[in-house]
C-alpha cells in the first residue's frame, strides 16, 4: 500500500538522548537507523560500519566533492554526513529509515526532502542535558564548554521541525516518537490508495 519508505529526521541538542531513542526504536519495532559518517575518532566500544562509518577528512572531502552525501556538517571540528545510496536504497525497498543527526544536517535535509518527518528531541530541562553530557566523560572541558554553549542557539531552529519530543523518560519518549511515525504512515499522500479501491467490487 505504500509507495516508499518512510525518511524521519530526529535531532536535538547534543546530549539530548538521540541515540538511545534510536535504539530503542529498532529494539521494539520495525525501523531502520541510517548509519552516519564521520571524521571524528571512535569512541570506546564503537564499531565501524556499526555506530558510524569512520573516515579520514581527506576522503570525506573527496564523497563531498563528488556529491555523495545527503547532508553533511562540520561540528565541534569533525565531519558528519550521510551517505545518500543507503538512504535512497532503503527507501525504495520501502523500508522506514531514522536519520539521528545534527541541526545542521537536517536543515540541508529539509531542502531536499519535503516529505519527510522531522522530530525535535528535547532534554526535561538544561540542568539535565549539562548533566548527561558530563556523564559521558568523553569531553574534555574545552569541549564541554563548545557543546554547552551551542544549545541555545540549537532550540532556536526548532520551530522548523514537525514535532517535538520532551526526552523525560526513555520508554515514554520511544512510545512518543514511534506514535508520531505511525500517523504519518496513515496519511492519504504516502499511501498508494488507487490500487488498493480498485481492488473492491461495487
Amino acid at each position: 500500500m505504500y509507495t516508499k519508505g518512510l525518511l524521519i529526521i530526529l535531532s536535538g541538542p547534543s546530549g539530548v538522548g538521540k541515540g538511545t531513542i534510536c535504539k530503542e526504536l529498532m529494539k521494539k519495532y520495525d525501523y531502520k537507523v541510517s548509519i552516519s559518517a564521520t571524521t571524528r575518532t571512535p569512541r570506546e566500544g564503537e564499531v565501524d560500519g556499526v555506530n558510524y562509518y569512520f573516515l579520514d577528512k581527506d576522503v570525506f572531502k573527496f564523497k563531498i566533492k563528488n556529491n555523495e552525501f545527503l547532508e553533511y556538517a562540520e561540528v565541534y571540528g569533525n565531519y558528519y554526513g550521510t551517505l545518500k545510496s543507503q538512504v535512497e536504497e532503503e527507501l525504495d525497498k520501502g523500508n522506514n529509515i531514522i536519520l539521528e543527526i545534527d541541526i545542521q544536517g537536517s536543515m540541508q535535509v529539509q531542502k531536499v526532502f519535503k516529505n519527510a518527518v522531522y522530530i525535535f528531541l528535547l532534554p526535561p530541562s538544561i540542568n539535565e542535558l549539562k548533566s548527561r553530557i558530563l556523564k559521558r566523560g568523553s569531553e574534555t572541558e574545552s569541549s564541554f564548554n563548545l557543546r554547552f554553549s551551542a544549545v541555545s542557539e540549537e532550540l532556536k531552529y526548532m520551530d522548523s521541525y514537525d514535532y517535538a519530543v520532551i526526552n523525560d523518560d526513555v520508554d515514554n519518549a520511544v512510545e512518543r516518537v514511534n506514535g508520531i511515525i505511525k500517523t504519518e504512515m496513515s496519511r492519504i499522500s504516502r499511501m498508494n490508495l488507487e490500487k488498493f479501491i480498485n481492488g473492491y467490487v461495487f
